[in-house]
């Protein structure tokens, strides 16, 4: 004898499926919206690289410094200050304070950008940070989540943790870490936790 689903049977595997896509979707949204903002991390970071060689290629032939030249085009980039602004660290390990920024400006991109320049290089040729918030003041405004940044040297651009063993960079991009180390781990292909 051939007999039908009843009607509880369909709504018991109806509010399974349901629970299922409650579920996965969130995950799924996380991991899209990670992906997009790694996506605008990486051009961003093209484009300072692209910053860099057009300055050099400039000062070359003006004999012009290179830090008045970088905040020149940074200051044309700018579309106004964002008086109130908060960063906060992926997990649970704290900042260290010399990656905490003041003075946020927004770009022409809606995006969020400060940077802090030292009085003096220091040894190993340092001369600044710049934070990048590749999605603007809209939450999360979380390091290794849409906010990045990079180091500035007389010489290039270059993203925070790229001289740290891979092992370093992909813990801090954990739960654990702060997240400064994403500006180099998602740019060499490394996923999200």
């Amino acid at each position: 004898m051939k007999r039908g689903f009843t009607i509880i049977e369909v709504s018991i595997l109806f509010v399974i499926f349901l629970i299922v896509a409650i579920l996965v979707a969130p995950l799924s949204l996380d991991d899209t919206i990670q992906a997009k903002n790694t996506s605008r991390w990486r051009n961003v970071q093209a484009d300072f690289s692209n910053i860099y060689y057009s300055l050099t290629t400039r000062l070359e032939e003006n004999n012009v410094n290179f830090m008045e030249a970088f905040q020149t085009i940074m200051d044309n980039e700018t579309k106004n200050n964002i008086p109130s602004y908060k960063i906060n660290s992926l997990g649970n390990k704290p900042v260290d304070e010399n990656y905490i920024f003041d003075n946020y400006k927004v770009t022409y991109s809606n995006a969020v950008y400060s940077a802090k320049i030292f009085a003096t290089p220091q040894d190993n040729g340092l001369k600044g940070y710049i934070m990048y918030d590749v999605n603007g003041s809209a939450k999360p405004n979380t390091w290794g989540k849409d906010v990045y940044g990079l180091n500035i040297y007389a010489d290039r651009f270059e993203p925070f943790c790229k001289a740290e063993p891979l092992k370093i960079q992909k813990q801090d991009c954990s739960k654990n870490g702060s997240g400064l180390c994403c500006s180099n781990y998602y740019l060499i292909g490394g996923n999200f936790d």
